[in-house]
C-alpha cells in the first residue's frame, strides 16, 4: 500500500473500531498500490494528518486488501475520499487534489470539530 507518513492504516478487521468510534471526525482514503494518483495525494493526506491533529484523524484503507469496506461504502474509483462523523459518512470525494483544495472540501468538518 501506499503508505501517507503519519495516516494509520485500517483493514476490514479495525474498521469499525478506528473509524466508526466517537470521537474526531475522519477522512478515509480508500487507496491501491496500482493508483497513480494515489501517490500523489499521499504526501497531501500526511501534511494533513500532522497539521489538523486535534480537529481530524486521517485512516487509509486498501481496497485490495479490504475490499468488503470498500464495497460496503460503494467506492468504485481510487483514490476516494470518505470524511465520517459519528459513525456516518458525511462527504465523500473522488480524486487527488491539492492540499488546499482539500483543506477548503474539509473546512465544514473542520470547523465542527473546533
Amino acid at each position: 500500500m501506499i503508505h501517507a507518513e503519519g495516516v494509520t492504516e485500517v483493514t476490514d478487521t479495525t474498521f469499525d473500531a478506528e473509524v466508526l468510534a466517537p470521537g474526531l471526525p475522519v477522512l478515509v482514503e480508500f487507496t491501491a498500490d496500482w493508483c497513480g494518483p494515489c501517490r500523489q495525494l499521499a504526501p497531501v493526506l500526511g501534511a494533513i494528518a500532522r497539521e489538523e491533529a486535534g480537529r481530524l484523524k486521517v485512516v487509509q484503507v486498501d481496497v485490495d486488501h479490504s475490499p468488503a469496506v470498500a464495497a460496503r461504502y460503494a467506492v468504485l474509483s481510487t483514490p476516494t475520499l470518505l470524511v465520517f462523523q459519528d459513525g456516518e459518512p458525511v462527504r465523500s470525494m473522488v480524486g487527488a487534489r491539492p492540499k488546499r483544495r482539500l483543506l477548503q472540501e474539509l473546512e465544514e468538518v473542520l470547523g465542527a470539530a473546533v
